[in-house]
């Protein structure tokens, strides 16, 4: 089978030194043309960390890669929090249930009180999982697992001890154990695209493809080299967009097809986000990608469903652009701790920066 050429790569080379002791070498990576397919699907990852893997690229998030990013990206000690409140938006897309936030009263003077939150997990600010989206037409999702081998509806879990992990397979309690952290990398491409003082060349709430030749100019621009296991944020515009716009705009917004600006579905940008070893990448778009796919799978196929990379959406990177502007840094340590939700396929990412 095609897949079994990448166990050369899944093993890590041990080697003995001086005082006989083991020392790990780094993992060896494939480049993307070096992948496998997966039928008509390029760039197959199954088996790069082992045929049971349930990480993806966090597996890149080692903890060297941790503490070189804490030890070289915080100098200051300022944090930037990513997360938009999990009240927006008030009327989320795609057909997606209203966050519903109550507070109550335990105490007949309302000086105890309880919060019941109820959210759809990809309603606002989320990462979504390996069990959000696979690969449908052959019904499967990251590492081959059948979609049918994963329960849907509600599952009790009286004993901590006696969690059925097949049950759970692939859920994002795996990250948020793991914890998603390192070195992250901001592109702001709303200040790329405007710096001369133009208009911004696209309505984020249109469809609208952003090629690798733009990524990879804005890097240069803003003096960014990327790092095996970086964290890739994108900062398109949707979340500026919202704030601008009056209620009726918003409103209307729900009320036509979903298009949105994201990143193209080339061949070249999946070479871009593989070769570079991206540990995740999000953006504050709804669907990171441009939307919707035409004349080709989305891009979720393959960055969820062939590598198991954390994709986020609808991250809050406004004041995130305004500290890297007054810091004239776009390079920070991340880190980010999903919701511990054994199973669950989608959170909200809790995550910050720091300078």
């Amino acid at each position: 089978m095609a897949f079994a050429r990448l166990g050369m790569f899944a093993s890590h080379m041990q080697s003995k030194s001086s005082d006989d002791t083991l020392t790990m070498q780094p993992l060896i990576l494939p480049e993307f043309d070096a992948l496998p397919n997966f039928h008509e699907f390029t760039g197959c990852a199954w088996g790069v960390w082992g045929p049971d893997d349930q990480l993806g690229t966090v597996n890149l998030l080692t903890e060297e890669v941790v503490k070189q990013a804490a030890t070289e990206e915080i100098r200051i000690g300022k944090s930037v929090s990513l997360n938009w409140p999990i009240n927006f938006p008030e009327k989320p897309l795609f057909g997606r249930k209203p966050p519903h936030i109550l507070l109550k009263s335990r105490s007949p003077t309302a000086v105890t009180r309880d919060d019941e939150i109820h959210i759809n997990t990809q309603s606002g600010s989320q990462w979504d999982g390996l069990r959000h989206f696979g690969i449908p037409k052959y019904g499967v999702f990251y590492n081959n697992t059948p979609a049918l081998d994963i329960p849907m509806g509600q599952f009790p879990m009286p004993d901590p001890t006696k969690v059925d992990m097949k049950q759970i397979k692939l859920g994002i309690h795996n990250w948020a154990q793991h914890g998603i952290s390192g070195r992250a990398v901001l592109l702001d491409l709303i200040k790329f695209y405007t710096q001369s003082g133009g208009a911004l060349p696209y309505d984020p709430w249109t469809r609208h493809a952003i090629c690798v030749e733009d990524l990879e100019a804005c890097a240069k621009q803003q003096g960014v080299q990327f790092r095996r296991g970086d964290i890739l944020l994108l900062r398109i515009g949707f979340i500026q967009k919202y704030y601008s716009s009056t209620q009726e705009e918003k409103d209307a917004l729900l009320a036509r097809p979903m298009a949105f600006t994201g990143i193209e579905q080339s061949e070249d940008m999946k070479r871009f986000l593989w070769n570079n070893h991206f540990g995740a990448v999000a953006s504050d778009q709804p669907t990171l990608e441009c939307w919707p796919a035409v004349g080709t799978p989305e891009l979720h196929q393959t960055i969820l469903g062939l590598w198991g990379m954390p994709l986020g959406e609808m991250f809050d990177l406004e004041g995130l652009a305004d500290t890297s502007a007054n810091t004239g840094r776009y390079t920070f340590f991340f880190t980010s701790w999903p919701l511990n939700i054994l199973g669950g396929c989608a959170s909200p990412p809790n995550a910050s920066a720091f300078f």
